[in-house]
């Protein structure tokens, strides 16, 4: 499984971006997607996650500000609105399948004026 994250760039404070993830590469399916980011200096950490079925879960530090959404079995979005500073960080999506885990290339977010 290859997965491919895009979306990313700089947005001014209290803006929107809207994440893609796009997963290519033979598989059956993936079960579980997940965003996770990293800022500098601190550790990577799980934003959203969403399985087959069912609602996305949510890290507290954005919930209710970002949306995790599923378009097919190879697609999934990060909706993020209410951008702070301290939401700059790359962010990573990582799909589960078939017991192994892989990881995207990461996207840049930007949060400034």
């Amino acid at each position: 499984v290859q997965l491919q994250a895009f979306g990313g760039g700089l947005v001014q404070p209290g803006g929107s971006l809207r994440l893609s993830c796009a997963a290519s590469g033979r598989f059956v399916s993936i079960n579980v997607w997940s965003w996770y980011r990293q800022a500098p200096g601190k550790q990577r950490e799980l934003v959203a996650s969403i399985g087959s079925i069912g609602s996305a879960n949510y890290g507290d530090s954005v919930k209710g500000r970002f949306t995790m959404s599923r378009d097919n079995a190879k697609k999934v979005y990060l909706q993020m609105s209410s951008l702070k500073p301290e939401d700059r960080a790359v962010y990573y999506c990582k799909a589960r399948s078939a017991g192994n885990q892989y990881w995207g290339q990461g996207t840049q977010v930007t949060v400034s004026s």
